[in-house]
């Protein structure tokens, strides 16, 4: 019997995000008869093998958490977890992988940017292939300064990794013009599973009889998914006396702030924030519209679900949409402004015609999104 390759996958945090959709699906197309997968969360999480499948060998988290909830054990692991963090920030990737990392792999996965690719980078194992996965568009949204020293640093960490796997060529562009770095760079485009997101829209109905323009968005609540200024367009609109609601569908950080703009500026007949949805596919399915008003992506994950699902689609011009939609052949794509995206919502919602004209296109780019093969072209950087 062939031995298994030994593959490690690092990620910062197992769920919420698009990075983490994305993992659950590649981990479960893997042949578990090749692979011994041992995954590792960064943050302290619970895996729910009903959402990552069950080709997870090992699962580890980097910092400890709470298994045991007398006050003993939480005060041990807070503890435990300032210390790992003062190694982590003080001293070298070498010295954090040696104490915290276990075990020896033939491949060494950084699956998002940040602390993982970071924690990666110190891997002492000079046999092992290793590759850092980038999934946004580090010159517009350099958030990952906050996980190293200093720029340096940073740079240092990639070029220890045999590719960069980038997951659009925009995102590629970016990286390069972001850290001068133009080789062992490659563009992979995220496995994604299209029958098992047409299954789960259909798994229930969501539809509660409202006869205007239905439409939604799914990301976490943050300001780099410029849901305020979706929010400014919704108060427009409404003046203007459209027909419509739009939903959104996620959970984060600004939260507060917008349900605050909610009722100061008596949005909330037309805009609904519906929280974290395990399964946001059948309020996809629902809709009419599907509208991303990020200000920067890698390559959006839930618009290429709206595709899949044949839904017409608005987005910013960020690095991937093009990719995705063409040259607006397969959806409207306006400059990353509030008043350029106000100005194509008005247009779509004004006219029937158009959204029926890129559903039907829609439909037939579905089928360029074929899981198996995305998954050969991510093996075929390591065999």
């Amino acid at each position: 019997m062939k031995k298994k390759t030994r593959l490690l996958v690092m990620i910062n945090n197992l769920y919420g995000g698009g990075a983490e959709k994305i993992l659950q699906t590649f981990l479960r197309h893997l042949d578990s008869e090749r692979y011994h997968i041992t995954l590792y969360s960064v943050k302290h999480e619970k895996l729910d093998e009903s959402i990552y499948g069950s080709n997870i060998n090992t699962f580890r988290c980097v910092y400890s958490g709470g298994e045991n909830s007398g006050p003993f054990f939480i005060l041990k692991n807070k503890l435990v977890n300032k210390i790992k963090l003062l190694i982590y920030k003080y001293f070298s990737p070498h010295f954090f992988y040696k104490l915290f990392v276990k075990g020896t792999y033939d491949i060494e996965i950084a699956f998002i940017e940040g602390y993982s690719t970071r924690i990666i980078s110190g891997s002492p194992n000079k046999l092992s292939k290793k590759y850092a996965w980038v999934h946004i568009d580090l010159f517009t949204n350099h958030w990952t300064k906050i996980c190293y020293k200093n720029l340096t640093e940073e740079i240092n960490c990639y070029q220890k990794f045999n590719k960069i796997v980038c997951v659009s060529n925009g995102v590629k562009k970016a990286f390069s013009k972001k850290f001068d770095i133009h080789t062992n760079i490659v563009t992979r485009y995220n496995p994604i599973d299209s029958n098992e997101i047409v299954k789960k829209s259909e798994l229930m109905s969501v539809d509660d009889g409202f006869c205007g323009i239905t439409i939604v968005t799914v990301g976490r609540l943050e300001p780099q998914k410029g849901y305020d200024r979706l929010l400014e367009i919704a108060k427009r609109l409404k003046s203007e006396g459209y027909d419509f609601r739009i939903q959104i569908v996620g959970e984060g950080n600004e939260r507060n702030n917008l349900e605050n703009y909610i009722e100061e500026n008596q949005v909330g007949s037309v805009v609904k924030l519906l929280g974290f949805q395990s399964n946001p596919y059948p309020y996809i399915k629902n809709s009419d519209l599907f509208v991303c008003s990020s200000r920067s992506e890698g390559i959006s994950t839930v618009v290429t679900e709206a595709l899949i699902l044949g839904k017409p689609i608005i987005s910013t011009r960020c690095s991937g949409v093009d990719e995705l939609l063409g040259d607006n052949i397969y959806g409207i794509i306006t400059e990353n402004s509030t008043e350029d995206l106000y100005q194509g919502m008005k247009n779509i919602i004004s006219s029937k015609d158009l959204r029926d004209e890129l559903s039907v296109r829609c439909e037939k780019r579905k089928e360029d999104f074929k899981v198996d093969a995305i998954i050969e072209q991510i093996e075929s950087l390591w065999n």
